[in-house]
């Protein structure tokens, strides 16, 4: 686990960032190994070695390059300007000077060749990441060929052979422009898919504040408005001795004031009827408009009795909003199966339930408001809640609901009296 668990606790851009930039990072070590250990000993006397020290200097200051460039691309710092013309101008040297070295005889051509493409090659896919327009990206990969070619016969190549090396280093500049550049706009689309999921979990969110404010307001706009008017009513009846009538009025606004209370506590606790079926479908199209796959199976779903229904609606409801807007999961399964006398419902992805993942909300050990207002519906009922990770890095959300006998009157009574002892000790 502890081998695994810097990788498993990332998100998923996290992840793909990480692997991108380790890719970026190789650069370096190919550069050396495929540049460097090319030219070293192939030039006469110490040369060949200042020229490998050159490529590893190159290369070292491509990872600052690459690192400081990819953050430009994620908006995280403004453009390294003066650190890309260094880097350019390092990359041009780097080039020249081994098609100089061959000029001058003290380096063959088949090195020579190998570190000037290898400078353009490794150059363009640094500065490429100063780039966001394909039509740039393409016209510094061809610059770079131009270059090479100008270079080759400033330091007497032949014709034939400065025209091969401009050709070559064009061709495999166009390589890892095109490389580059689709690895970077890959990553600034998984983030920005990823803030446009959160972005999702959070309308949803307001959406459903919006919701309890106009519930709110249609139980207590009309109860107010009564309220005041029976209570001037009242006023005006005791100024006009009419004790009695009076009286009756404020009798009536007691009466209206307690049944507020009652519907204000239902509002606030969410005791109002939720439909289970309704629940299912809307959680698999908000968990597929978030591209995670969600299969539900539900035969059962009609047969139960509405309290049973209502109470694992709430358990469906907060589950799929848990894994849209804390897990990192691409699928997600729901059941609903009887058994022994029960109705029971497990919602399962394959997020993990690390930090910041389900346990904030359903699970987890804090044990978050979330499972506390399930269980506490489930308990009115007799029901239970079991919220945890499951061997193969997935999360579970089992609720077990007894169901209620046909007819049982008792039974129901005790039910709406559980509800009720409930709604009063949390708007309490």
């Amino acid at each position: 686990m502890r081998l695994t668990g810097w990788w498993q606790g990332r998100s998923n851009p996290q992840k793909v960032e990480l692997y991108t930039r380790w890719s970026f990072h190789m650069f370096a070590v190919v550069e050396i190994l495929g540049v460097g250990l090319g030219v070293l000993g192939r030039a006469l006397g110490p040369l060949g070695g200042w020229l490998f020290l050159m490529v590893v200097g190159h290369s070292a200051l491509s990872l600052v390059v690459l690192a400081r460039g990819l953050d430009w691309q994620l908006s995280r710092r403004a453009r390294p300007d003066r650190l890309l013309a260094v880097y350019g101008a390092a990359s041009a040297a780097l080039g020249v000077t081994a098609l100089a070295l061959h000029g001058f005889g003290s380096l063959d051509l088949g090195a020579a060749a190998t570190a000037a493409m290898g400078a353009a090659f490794f150059g363009v896919g640094g500065l490429v990441l100063a780039l966001r327009r394909v039509r740039a990206m393409l016209a510094l990969a061809l610059a770079a060929g131009a270059a090479l070619l100008l270079a080759a016969l400033a330091c007497r190549v032949p014709l034939m052979d400065a025209a091969w090396i401009a050709a070559g280093g064009a061709a495999i500049s166009v390589f890892m422009a095109f490389a580059t550049g689709f690895s970077a706009w890959l990553l600034r689309a998984v983030w920005e898919l990823d803030e446009a999921r959160e972005l999702q979990a959070r309308l949803a969110v307001a959406e459903e504040r919006l919701r309890f404010g106009r519930d709110l307001h249609d139980v207590m706009g009309r109860n107010l408005s009564v309220l005041a008017l029976k209570s001037e009513l009242a006023v005006q009846l005791g100024r006009r001795g009419q004790t009695e009538a009076a009286l009756a009025q404020m009798t009536e606004v007691q009466q209206l004031a307690q049944e507020s209370q009652r519907e204000v506590r239902d509002v606030v606790r969410g005791y109002r009827e939720a439909d289970l079926r309704t629940e299912l479908e809307g959680a698999r199209g908000v968990l597929a408009a978030a591209g995670i796959a969600c299969s539900v199976r539900d035969p059962a779903a009609g047969e139960l009795p509405p309290a049973v229904q209502s109470a694992l609606a709430w358990v469906v409801r907060e589950a799929a909003t848990n894994v849209l807007r804390h897990g990192d999961a691409s699928h997600c399964a729901v059941e609903l199966r009887t058994e022994g006398g029960r109705a029971v419902l497990t919602v399962e992805d394959d997020g993990g339930g690390g930090a910041g993942g389900p346990g904030d909300t359903v699970g987890g050990p804090g044990g978050g408001s979330g499972l506390t207002g399930l269980r506490e519906r489930l308990a009115a009922l007799d029901g239970v809640l079991e919220a945890g990770p499951v061997d193969g890095g997935r999360f579970r959300v089992t609720a077990r609901v007894p169901l209620a006998e046909p007819g049982d009157s008792p039974g129901e009574l005790r039910t709406e009296a559980a509800g009720a002892s409930v709604a009063a000790g949390g708007a309490a």
